[in-house]
C-alpha cells in the first residue's frame, strides 16, 4: 500500500466528483447522513468522526427495485461509477457480508454486482467512539486495513491517503499533483491515534466480557426468557433491521402496468408479524419474542455457520434507532450471564458425580 499526504480535503474531493458522482457525510442534528457532493462548495465538507447513521447497503441494495418483468425480461441497467466518502471499518466489513449473500458463486445478483463493481470506496478512520459502538467485539478496530480503494486518516496538519486497490492507485497516479510525501511524524501520529481509538473502544465495552464465543452463548440460550422480556418493549417498527448494514432479507411482490407485469424487490424484516407466515396460514414466529430470538440466531449462529462470518459488525445503529430502547449489547450481556450460570450448574453437577 502507498501512503501520501494532502493538507485539505476539498481539492481531493473535487477531483473525485469531477470523475463520478460522490456522496459525502453531512451533519444532521446529532448524526451524519449522506448527501451528493456539490462542486460549488455550498455544502460544508465534514470529516465524520464516527459512522453515518444510514447503512451503506442503501447504495448497493436499494430499498425497492424492479426485479423482473413479463412478457419481456428486465434488462440490467448500466450503473455509472460513483464514490462514497467517509465509510468506516464497520461499513467495509458489512459490505464483505453482503458480498457473501449477493455475489457468491451459487447465486449472483447482477443488480448488486453492477453497483458493487462501480463503487469507489473512500473509507476514513474513526476519530471518536460512539456510545453505541461495540465493533471491537466482532473484529473491528475503528480503522480499516483492507476493503477500500482509498483510506483517509485525519492528522493535526492534514490527511494521510492510503491506497487499497488498483482503482485507488489509478486515481492517485492521475491526480499526482494533489499529493505529497507523508512526513514520518504524521505516520507516527496516525499510529498513536489508532491506538487510542482501539483503547476507547475497549473502555466503552469493558462490561462486555464474555466467557465464551457469542455464537455459543446465543445458541445455548435459545430457551431464554430474555427474548420475551425484551419483546415487551418492542413496537415492531422494524427500525433495527432497516438501519442494520448487514440485514438483507427481501420479499417480492407483483404489480402491473398497462402492458406488462412486474416483480418488485423490497426490503423485508424478520421482526414483521407476517414475515414467516406461509400460504396455509401457519406462522412459526407468531410470538414477538420468537421473532426477536430468530434475529439473534441469524446474526450470531446461522450466518456464521454458513459463511464463516458473524453477521453483526457492532456498529450500534440498531441501538440508536430502536423506539423501544432495546440494546443489543444489554441482551448479549443477559444471555452471557445465563450461559455462565448454566456452566456453573453443570460444573456443580459434575462435582457431585465425582464424589
Amino acid at each position: 500500500m502507498e501512503t501520501l499526504f494532502i493538507t485539505e480535503l476539498k481539492p481531493f474531493l473535487d477531483a473525485v466528483a469531477e470523475q463520478m458522482a460522490l456522496y459525502v457525510p453531512i451533519k444532521s442534528g446529532e448524526h451524519y447522513t449522506y448527501s451528493k457532493y456539490d462542486l460549488s462548495g455550498t455544502i460544508a465538507i465534514e470529516f465524520n468522526e464516527v459512522r453515518v447513521c444510514t447503512p451503506v447497503k442503501e447504495f448497493l441494495f436499494p430499498m425497492c427495485e424492479l426485479a423482473a418483468v413479463f412478457p419481456k425480461p428486465v434488462e440490467v441497467g448500466q450503473v455509472e461509477p460513483f464514490a462514497v466518502f467517509g465509510l468506516k471499518d464497520c461499513d467495509l466489513r458489512s459490505i464483505d457480508i453482503l458480498d457473501k449473500v449477493f455475489a457468491e458463486n451459487e447465486f449472483e445478483d447482477q443488480f448488486y454486482i453492477n453497483r458493487r463493481e462501480n463503487m469507489f470506496i473512500i473509507s476514513t478512520d474513526c476519530t471518536q467512539v460512539g456510545e453505541s459502538c461495540f465493533c471491537n467485539l466482532f473484529g473491528g478496530q475503528g480503522f480499516s486495513e483492507s476493503g477500500f480503494d482509498l483510506n483517509v486518516s485525519k492528522t493535526n496538519n492534514g490527511f494521510i491517503i492510503e491506497t487499497g486497490s488498483q482503482k485507488g492507485k489509478n486515481f492517485i497516479e492521475k491526480h499526482s499533483e494533489l499529493f505529497a510525501d507523508v512526513p514520518d511524524a504524521l505516520l507516527a501520529e496516525r499510529s498513536e491515534n489508532r491506538t487510542q481509538i482501539r483503547s476507547r473502544l475497549e473502555q466503552n465495552n469493558v462490561e462486555l466480557q464474555f466467557n465464551a464465543p457469542v455464537r455459543e452463548i446465543v445458541q445455548s440460550c435459545q430457551d431464554s426468557a430474555v427474548y420475551d422480556a425484551e419483546a415487551k418493549n418492542c413496537v415492531e417498527c422494524q427500525a433495527c433491521t432497516r438501519v442494520c448494514p448487514t440485514c438483507h432479507c427481501f420479499y417480492l411482490y407483483d404489480t402491473r402496468s398497462k402492458d406488462y407485469f412486474a416483480k418488485m424487490k423490497m426490503w423485508d424484516s424478520c421482526i414483521r408479524l407476517s414475515y414467516a407466515a406461509v400460504a396455509g396460514g401457519a406462522n412459526p414466529h407468531k410470538i414477538l419474542g420468537d421473532r426477536l430470538k430468530h434475529r439473534f440466531m441469524h446474526k450470531f449462529v446461522y450466518f456464521l455457520d454458513r459463511y464463516g462470518l458473524d453477521m453483526c459488525v457492532g456498529c450500534g445503529r440498531c441501538i440508536d434507532a430502536c423506539a423501544g430502547g432495546i440494546d443489543i449489547k444489554d441482551v448479549l450481556k443477559k444471555l452471557s450471564e445465563e450461559h455462565r450460570n448454566k456452566d456453573q450448574d453443570w460444573d456443580k453437577e459434575q462435582a457431585k458425580l465425582v464424589k
